[in-house]
């Protein structure tokens, strides 16, 4: 197969797509026992046949399912894994900002009440569903990685008494996420995804220090992610391509962290095992393209140069002129494009257009025809 008909795809996307209108009445209405989960689960397929078919239509060469099952893109798979839980009366409260101020995501806190494994095939009917959907793009399923358990919860998130040792629990939830790849490889799946935040966040001094006061190893904490991680998947199925993809938080147009990947990018770009890195790259807080220099050949990265952040519709001489930039540190033929994050991270989404979405996709899709033919 030649390399440019493999994902990640020279015009790609990260994952989470709008919401459609009737699609988050059904989940009011499910929510408040006016329909069934059976009706809501109908209605969930309709809409992701319609956004499939969308993907398709603007000239993707993969598709999602837009994440149109989850509330947020990490939770929902976060508490299926065996041995974790919403910790009892907590809450994780994190920090979100935009241009126009500041605005709070919050959901229960984390508990690790148990040896983290596997119990069923997370997500498993929803990629069969996907699966079935698709006419010509390869479907790619996204989870997050296997850091964003330890991030969210933090030490203080883990009973002491199941693990006293905490490289067990680091040995356990990789051995879980292991078992979690090779069961969807078995599926059929040849293009997954590990999102993960914390490896950008982890630029931020800011961050660093709030991780140091929970008491981890803040300065390191990014070398521990990468060798779990690369645990996940030391034994992953022969054909799946893995990405990974990163951002400082997306949630109704706002963001956590800011600062450039210099801080990982050595380790990050040198060392985890993954096919291609989804790179946000929408504005002046993901810092420039030098870190790039440390990408092998061999790798792709996508860089995520169209906001899903608003509306407005980016130029393609503006693209091509970022992607010449970012060539003068790693060889455009290891370049892709897509938007910066997903459009819908949790159910709300970000404050723009179903048809302002759509544009953004047509665009990457023709810009990355241009560049690369």
């Amino acid at each position: 197969m030649p390399a440019h008909a493999k994902p990640p795809f020279r015009a790609d996307h990260v994952g989470s797509l709008l919401r459609p209108p009737e699609l988050l009445r059904a989940r009011d209405d499910a929510a408040a026992g006016r329909i069934t989960a059976e009706e809501l689960r109908a209605a969930e397929d309709e809409a992701i046949r319609a956004v499939v078919a969308m993907q398709e239509e603007v000239g993707l060469q993969t598709a999602t399912d837009g994440e149109f099952r989850r509330t947020t893109w990490h939770m929902d798979f976060i508490y299926q894994l065996g041995g974790i839980d919403p910790a009892p009366g907590g809450q994780m409260r994190i920090h979100f900002r935009n241009e126009a101020g500041e605005l709070n995501f919050t959901s229960a806190a984390l508990s690790v009440h148990d040896r983290v494994r596997i119990d069923h095939t997370i997500f498993a009917d929803d990629f069969r569903a996907l699966q079935g959907y698709v006419t010509k793009n390869t479907p790619k399923l996204t989870i997050p990685s296997p850091s964003m358990v330890h991030y969210r919860g933090g030490p203080a998130s883990i009973d002491p008494a199941v693990y006293p040792d905490v490289e067990e629990f680091w040995s356990d939830l990789s051995a879980a996420y292991a078992e979690q790849v090779r069961r969807i490889g078995e599926l059929g799946c040849t293009y997954l995804q590990f999102d993960d935040t914390s490896l950008a966040y982890l630029n931020d001094p800011a961050q660093r220090a709030e991780i140091a006061a929970r008491g981890d190893d803040a300065e390191h904490m990014h070398l521990r992610y990468i060798k779990q991680i690369n645990a996940a998947l030391a034994d992953r199925p022969e054909g799946m391509t893995i990405t990974t993809h990163m951002c400082r938080g997306n949630f109704r147009s706002s963001w956590v962290a800011s600062g450039g990947y210099d801080f990982v990018a050595e380790a990050l770009f040198g060392e985890l095992n993954v096919d291609g890195f989804f790179l946000e790259y929408d504005d002046a807080r993901s810092g420039g393209f030098e870190p790039l220099r440390y990408v092998p050949r061999g790798k792709r990265v996508v860089l995520g140069l169209v906001t899903t952040k608003h509306g407005e519709l980016e130029s393609k001489d503006a693209l091509k002129r970022r992607i010449e930039e970012a060539s003068k540190h790693i060889d455009v033929d290891q370049l892709c494009l897509s938007p910066q994050c997903g459009f819908s991270s949790t159910v709300e989404g970000n404050v723009l257009t179903y048809e302002q979405e759509v544009a953004k996709l047509r665009l990457i899709v023709e810009t990355a025809a241009e560049v690369w033919g």
